[in-house]
């Protein structure tokens, strides 16, 4: 037996993603309040606007944990939560920035820990975190350490999120490669797709839809918690 969206409510942070703005757009179809966040307060009022059907926009700033508490205060209370921020450190690990790979920690790691913090004491025990990791982290690349590693982090954390905030579930989602926009400025896009399409299992690559597809069913799957969706078409088995 699933739980329904309608009535409920659901905040989407980084929002203003291609991923981001696809999953508030499903949830608002399904019947939830959805409140957009980002850490622009113009960018979460755009996806609300984009979004329509009376969503509400927050500025939310993962590596401000005086927005967060802010943004717990406004709302109230909430019943799901959704995090697709992340903020890349790719390239050789010898060109690293310190300071970039903190902020990707703190994008997909760190804020995820201090949303916990102060949202789950104003959710429902019915209630859901989805996190999001990626499939790099089972098949790291030259160049993307500090994808891979994030993304390992957030598998870790999620069952141990989920056991420590029981019976508000936790579950993640592993994307593989999405056409999202954030492939838009490479200039072989189209033969890059198409390699990863022909060498993985589903013979495609994803869309925003798919992912904001698993999104809605891991909020409405109430036996579902303490795990990882892989939405990947297979890509982490070649």
């Amino acid at each position: 037996m699933s739980t329904g969206l309608a009535g409920r409510t659901v905040l989407v942070v980084g929002a203003g993603s291609g991923i981001g703005t696809a999953v508030a757009s499903a949830a608002a179809v399904a019947g939830a309040r959805v409140v957009a966040a980002s850490r622009r307060q113009d960018t979460a009022e755009q996806v609300a606007e984009i979004v329509g059907g009376g969503t509400s926009a927050v500025r939310l700033d993962l590596g401000d944990e005086d927005s967060i508490r802010a943004a717990a205060a406004t709302l109230g209370s909430v019943d799901h939560v959704v995090t697709v921020a992340a903020d890349h450190a790719n390239g050789p690990v010898t060109a690293l920035e310190q300071s970039d790979v903190e902020d990707a920690f703190r994008a997909k790691v760190v804020g995820p820990l201090v949303l916990a913090k102060h949202l789950a004491p104003i959710m429902p025990p019915t209630g859901a975190f989805v996190l999001f990791s990626g499939y790099v982290s089972a098949r790291p690349q030259p160049g993307l350490a500090v994808m891979a590693t994030t993304n390992g982090a957030v598998d870790a954390l999620v069952p141990a999120l989920a056991v420590d905030l029981a019976p508000i579930r936790v579950v993640g989602i592993s994307p593989g490669v999405v056409d999202s926009g954030s492939w838009d400025g490479m200039d072989d896009k189209a033969a890059f797709f198409a390699q990863v399409a022909s060498s993985n299992p589903a013979r495609r690559v994803g869309t925003p839809g798919d992912v904001a597809d698993a999104v809605v069913f891991a909020l409405t799957s109430p036996f579902l918690t303490a795990t990882t969706v892989h939405l990947d078409g297979g890509q982490r088995l070649v």
